[in-house]
């Protein structure tokens, strides 16, 4: 009898936090106490861009993804205001809602500034980091981003310049940029993240908060620091054909964090849709390191 490999179970739930339903996916993995590893997504994606990850692993951690305002199946009141910090507060208040005290931590892309919030502000939640494709550093920036990060509200055409990245063609080049097989790349995820783009208001939280990314870039320099002063287990996954963050950005990590574990992937920004087989055991070899974050 052919023995199948086990798959998790999956809930899918939704918690209140000040307001904003914050929808979220977390796994039930079999034994009691298993390592915690918070999924933070990016950018113009959702908790769904870990699903397969979490089939694969949820069975023996418990992962927890949730939705940021803006994002996914969360749903963000009238009048919410759409910045970095405000994602940050609403994570934090979902961390703190399921009771979470002590965790690793995967930051991708947004996840990276709403990240690094949190660690600031709770250096004792974090066990360790998962980096993939989040960048903290000057070099990590490519010519086009810097570009995009410098666009300002009252800049001429500026608004129309970020709303060509939420169209269906600026969603799917997101995944399909510096990958050398766009075959190799399923369209669900470019095709349910343009669903939720499309949604009313969900443009507008887009605008504001590309609009706001100069907040992140203005605090690198603290995030360095606080590297240096708590040197976290860290373990660095890069896709090389990021157009938007580049390889240099993950070997900067180094100078901080000098004895992370750096691993470079041949492909684009989102790294997981090509290289799920290669990643995903080193998170779970990085997990079972890092023991018990409960």
């Amino acid at each position: 009898m052919t023995t199948m490999p086990q798959i998790a179970r999956i809930a899918h739930r939704h918690v209140d936090v000040a307001g904003v339903r914050v929808f979220y996916r977390e796994s039930l993995p079999e034994r009691a106490g298993a390592p915690v590893l918070l999924l933070l997504h990016g950018f113009p994606s959702a908790s769904h861009q870990f699903r397969r990850l979490i089939d694969v692993l949820g069975a023996r951690y418990r992962l927890i993804a949730p939705d940021y305002p803006g994002f996914g199946h969360t749903e963000a009141p009238d009048g919410f205001t759409y910045s970095f910090d405000r994602l940050a507060d609403v994570t934090e208040g979902f961390v703190q809602s399921l009771g979470l005290t002590r965790f690793v931590m995967y930051v991708f892309d947004f996840g990276a500034p709403v990240g690094f919030r949190l660690a600031g502000r709770h250096p004792e939640w974090v066990a360790g980091l998962v980096v993939q494709n989040g960048n903290a550093y000057e070099e990590g920036l490519s010519d086009g981003a810097r570009d995009f990060i410098a666009l300002r509200p009252e800049t001429p055409g500026a608004e129309q310049t970020v709303r060509k990245l939420l169209t269906l063609e600026g969603t799917r080049g997101q995944y399909e940029t510096g990958v050398g097989d766009p075959a190799t790349i399923a369209p669900d995820g470019w095709t349910l993240d343009q669903h939720f783009l499309d949604l009313p208001g969900r443009k507008e939280a887009q605008v504001a908060l590309a609009f706001d990314y100069h907040t992140n870039v203005e605090r690198y320099g603290a995030w360095q620091a606080w590297l240096r002063e708590h040197t976290p287990p860290t373990l660095i996954t890069w896709g090389t054909g990021d157009p938007f963050f580049p390889e240099p950005g993950a070997r900067a990590y180094l100078r901080d964090v000098p004895d992370a574990e750096l691993h470079l992937f041949d492909t684009g920004h989102f790294a997981l849709e090509t290289h799920l087989p290669e990643i995903a055991p080193l998170i779970a070899d990085f997990l079972d390191r890092t023991g018990d974050t409960r």
